[in-house]
């Protein structure tokens, strides 16, 4: 093969490869990438507390068996209220405390503590529970507080994220009008989210061994909770023509 026809075969090959590449980039969409945010709130609908029981006994067996049958106890008379329930500590240790005297720690007991997460719709029902277990020994009822559930929160986040995306393609459509272009079908987009369900802020911290004057105590409706803050932010990729 002479040097000529192997000079035309490179050059055939390299317009070849020129057209493919200039093929491939023609075929590419040309696209922009924006950014989209929105910022809601959802209403506190549930209204909880903290059913706390801890007993300390020499012996670890008389310890958690006191603390479950207290607990036992409180869970039958919560089935008779509209209330959810979970278990959120199960716990039982040796308890210490410093003696002044002999400068070194004396062994008091095992400690058992077990601890219940309860929550309603409705503020009245949380009062009947605090009433209810009011003045008893080993019992504290504590971090009273107001969050938004889960049922609640599901569809405001989902259209909030609707509107995220409205708001990713009208930055789009300005910044694309601003070269002459349009945008087109959306390629890709990834989020974001950020909500508090369950708040830290609380309202009141009762113990249960206080003496509750039930008649001049809480009225109904006074505890308002402000509601739960929800942003939700975008990263989208649209087409441009």
């Amino acid at each position: 093969m002479s040097n000529k026809t192997i000079g035309i075969i490179a050059c055939a090959l390299c317009v070849l490869v020129l057209g493919w590449g200039a093929v491939n980039r023609l075929a590419e969409p040309r696209t922009i990438s924006v950014g989209g945010e929105c910022l809601t709130s959802a209403p506190k609908d549930r209204t909880a507390i903290t059913i706390r029981v801890s007993v300390t006994d020499k012996s670890a067996a008389k310890s958690m068996k006191t603390a479950s049958t207290k607990v036992a106890a409180i869970n039958e008379y919560l089935k008779t209220l509209d209330v959810k329930v979970q278990t959120s500590e199960f716990n039982s240790y040796e308890k210490n405390e410093w003696n002044p005297t002999t400068h070194k720690s004396d062994f008091v007991g095992i400690e058992t503590t077990i601890a219940l997460d309860v929550s309603a719709s409705n503020i009245d029902t949380i009062e009947k529970v605090l009433t209810q277990f009011a003045g008893q020994p080993d019992v504290f009822v504590t971090n009273l507080r107001m969050f938004t559930s889960a049922e609640t929160l599901k569809p405001i986040l989902e259209s909030c994220l609707g509107t995220a995306v409205e708001n990713a393609r009208s930055r789009a459509d300005a910044l694309a009008a601003g070269a002459g272009r349009r945008v087109g079908k959306l390629l890709a987009v990834s989020y974001g989210s950020g909500y508090n369900v369950q708040p830290s802020a609380n309202f009141r911290m009762a113990k249960a061994e206080m003496v509750m004057d039930t008649a001049a105590g809480y009225a109904g409706g006074a505890i308002t909770g402000k509601d739960t803050e929800v942003s939700v932010n975008v990263s989208a990729i649209f087409e441009i023509r």
